[in-house]
Formats: structure tokens, sequence, C-alpha cells
């Protein structure tokens, strides 16, 4: 495993970490405490240091069973979860100080811990961006030791370009992968000079940068994959990072004609976010241990090419780019 400075948090992370919207299981299914016991103490035992979490996924239960694994070790884990996406109707209005402290307190007893590592605000409208109360609830919680630090899941380049602009924000979560590039451009450089981490997420486009999907691949009824193609639950650009699916099928075959050597592609799109050296971490999530060794095995495999770089840009700007890039 390989490390790297989460900004200005200095925490010293691994640069494969876990994401755990799916650890009980896969999307659509019972949350399964046995499985997300094997992955998370798989990962760990694999150098994954730092775990994300949410109060919303599975309703609390991935943060019970995240706070039940790192309480058991004997490794410093960080352990980041968020808060905010419980208000409904999720509209700006419904963001209060007292609300996301009840929040963050509540995910403390879930997690069993007495200090969240980060907390973050979970992609919350983007007028809440524009409200310095909101942000200045998260001091006071870190004076009251219930917080170490505070950073921002965005759905919008604009919208983490406004979270850096407080000084307390000192991470940002963010949708990048080799179909999402948008962030590399400006707003990677505005991180850089201000010490922010960059947290990379939904970094294999919801399982389609994996290359194991075809026209034929069916995905359960409660999968977002099912019925959020359009964006009629949440943000599109959360499912196959708002690629029309076909088209994305399209862009990978293309991949895989890149890497005739293998059928998973996950190694390779993984590698493609850690040749960006302002990524602090990936956050790539696992409904079976398979796929956190499937993540990890970004380290058997020799550093990407420039050449090959260049040709999977060429995919993206060919393929993805014209349609999506704008948008996020």
């Amino acid at each position: 495993m390989n490390f790297r400075k989460l900004g200005k948090t200095n925490f010293n992370i691994s640069e494969i970490s876990l994401g755990t919207w799916q650890v009980g299981g896969k999307w659509g299914s019972a949350f399964d405490n046995k499985t997300a016991d094997e992955l998370l103490n798989t990962a760990i035992d694999n150098g994954v240091n730092f775990i994300d979490t949410a109060d919303v996924y599975e309703n609390g239960l991935s943060e019970t069973a995240v706070g039940r694994v790192v309480r058991s070790r004997s490794e410093r884990i960080y352990v980041a979860t968020k808060c905010g996406r419980h208000i409904n109707p999720h509209v700006n209005e419904g963001y209060q100080p007292k609300v996301l402290q009840k929040y963050v307190e509540d995910s403390l007893k879930r997690l069993g811990l007495e200090t969240l590592d980060l907390i973050q605000l979970h992609c919350p409208p983007t007028e809440v961006f524009y409200r310095p109360e909101i942000f200045e609830l998260f001091d006071r919680l870190k004076e009251q030791g219930k917080i170490l630090n505070l950073g921002v899941s965005v759905e919008k380049v604009e919208e983490a370009l406004k979270a850096i602009e407080y000084s307390n924000v000192t991470t940002v979560q963010i949708i990048f992968n080799l179909f999402r590039q948008r962030p590399s451009q400006l707003f990677f450089s505005e991180a850089r000079k201000k010490d922010i981490g960059i947290i990379a997420r939904v970094p294999l486009a919801s399982g389609l940068l994996t290359g194991k999907f075809d026209a034929k691949t069916t995905f359960d009824q409660q999968d977002h994959r099912n019925f959020n193609r359009n964006g009629d639950a949440f943000d599109k650009g959360e499912t196959f990072s708002g690629i029309d699916y076909e088209l994305g099928l399209k862009a990978v075959e293309e991949l895989k004609a890149l890497f005739p050597e293998t059928t998973n592609l996950a190694p390779y799109a993984l590698q493609w976010i850690l040749s960006f050296k302002d990524i602090s971490c990936i956050i790539p999530g696992a409904s079976k241990e398979s796929h956190v060794l499937s993540n990890l095995s970004v380290y058997n495999l020799p550093e990407l090419s420039s050449e090959k770089i260049e040709a999977m840009n060429k995919i993206y700007e060919e393929y993805i780019k014209p349609s999506v890039h704008h948008l996020w």
C-alpha cells in the first residue's frame, strides 16, 4: 500500500481506501453484517486505513458496521462520515445548524466513537455553499471535541470551488474518473494552493469502468443503476457518472482494446486516477471481498505508460467529453 497526505488534515492515508455505500452487500439487497465485517477487515488487513461512510448508507447500518470493526482493530483507522442527506425534502431551507449538529451526534453514537476524524456535508444543494453560518457550526463542533476536520462531498466543480473559500474546509470529495475529467482543470489547481485533500469518489463510474457490463447486463430493481439513469431519484451524475449507458459501453469497448491481456479494467482505471498527484485517495466501493482485492491489485501492475494514458484520454475526448464535460 502507498500513502498520501490528506491535505491540511495531515493524515497519512492509504491512496486506495474504501467507500462503504455497498459494504453490506450489493445494491438493492438486504444489509448483511457478516459481509460488511469481512469486507472491512479484508481492506484493513491489506493496508487500507481510511474508510468513508455516511449516515444515510443503509439508514445507519453502514456506520454501525464501520464503528464495530474499527473499534475491534489495533491499527489507526481514519473514519470519515457525512451528514445532511437525511433532510427531507432535501432543500437549502432544511439545512440548519441545529439539525446538522444532531446528525453529527447521532453518527458518533452509531460509530461508537468520541470524535470523528472527518465529517463531510453530503452533497447539499448549491445554495448551502453560500451560507457561512452552516460552515461556522463545524468550528464549534471542533471546539467541543466532536470532530477533528470538516470536508464536503460535492456534485459540481462550482460547489467545490466555493467550499474551499471557507478556511475550515480541509477536504473535498468529488466524482473523478476517466469518464469525469473536468475537476482536474481549475479545481485541482485551486485546491493545491489551499492544501485541500481531494478524495476521488465514484472512481469506476458505478462499475462501468470495470469492463464487466454489456448490453445484456441487468440490475436489481432497487439498484440506482436501474432506477436513476435519468436522475429520477438524485443527481444523474452519481449513476454511471451521468453518461448514457450505451455510449459508455462503446467507450469501454475501446478501453478493452487497449488492455487485451485482462477482463478486469478496474485496476487500470484506478491507476489512471493515481497518476494525478493532487489526489489524496480513491474510495472505490465493494460489495464482496473480491472487489476489495481487485481494487488493491493496482499494485500488481506496472505503472501506466504516458502512451497508455494518452490513449485512454483520447477515448474520453472522442466518446464522453462532448456530452458530459460541461455538466458538472
